[in-house]
């Protein structure tokens, strides 16, 4: 049992960068997971993996212009180009024939492609793969209080327009017909994306942060119906895979946040095998 109790707690007892990327994977996890349930609710699973890649390049110039990895430089440029795209997206979308989606994924590419040459052409291959796949085991105490400060503000938010939103997800034409502003209650959703998918940038880098929001919903949806226990599964989901996948890097000696997303996916696989609404449910559907 001693030797058990060494194996988990450990590597958190002893490193003082193991307990802050545990701070910063329930810190991810309670706010992604919420917001990714709602995502999914609203049919925007794609968008919000495409908003993950829109960040790039302002998270790229905030790089650049901080000299290295500062989450409040890297944040605030990840927020103005993920809210551009999105305002971008949307204002086709209402002008010409495209659908939001399709008007999504050209920017999204095209400011994915926009943050890799500018991090290429003005850093080094490692400064690229720092803002790509993040450095969870380097977050520092402010980078620890901004991604507090994020999660406090998402759930908050989420809280005042909860009524709004699930009506939309509901029932859009009636929130349409009854003047209930929902294109506002839209951008203030999109707003808890981006900022949620900034306060993962550093840990999980803008190609992976969106897997905590995605995966650990996805997870708790095969297990409730329930909206308010999908949101607090979706979160213990996501603190879990983060406890298990940093035990898992360490003791294997592997990348930190691709071994967290991968344990949200084993996870998930498992949900897929042993939920009641799974593979087992469907198995015995017939047409």
């Amino acid at each position: 049992m001693s030797s058990l109790a060494a194996a988990l707690w450990g590597p958190f007892a002893d490193f003082g960068f193991m307990r802050r990327a545990l701070v910063a994977c329930v810190t991810l996890g309670m706010g992604a997971g919420p917001v990714g349930v709602m995502l999914q609710l609203r049919r925007m699973s794609l968008i919000g993996d495409a908003m993950s890649h829109a960040i790039l390049p302002g998270a790229a110039i905030g790089f650049l212009l901080a000299g290295g990895l500062s989450l409040t430089a890297m944040g605030l440029g990840g927020i103005g180009a993920g809210l551009g795209v999105a305002l971008l997206a949307g204002l086709v979308s209402r002008r010409t024939h495209l659908a939001e989606d399709a008007s999504f994924a050209s920017f999204y590419l095209t400011s994915l492609a926009l943050g890799v040459l500018i991090v290429s052409a003005r850093g080094s291959n490692i400064d690229l793969l720092h803002v790509l796949f993040g450095t969870i085991l380097a977050i520092d105490g402010p980078a620890l209080y901004l991604m507090g400060g994020i999660t406090t503000l998402s759930i908050a938010l989420l809280a005042v327009i909860w009524r709004p939103l699930v009506m939309e997800c509901v029932d859009p034409g009636f929130m349409r017909m009854s003047g209930g502003r929902g294109g506002l209650y839209h951008m203030v959703f999109l707003f808890l994306v981006v900022i949620n998918l900034v306060a993962g940038f550093e840990a999980l880098g803008t190609l992976m942060s969106v897997g905590m929001m995605m995966v650990p919903a996805a997870t708790a949806r095969l297990w409730t119906r329930r909206l308010l226990p999908m949101m607090a599964l979706s979160a213990m989901v996501g603190v879990m895979a983060g406890l298990v996948g940093l035990l898992v890097s360490y003791h294997f000696q592997l990348a930190a946040g691709p071994t967290i997303i991968l344990t949200c996916s084993v996870l998930y696989i498992f949900s897929l095998l042993a939920s009641p609404t799974g593979i087992r449910a469907g198995a015995g559907l017939s047409l």
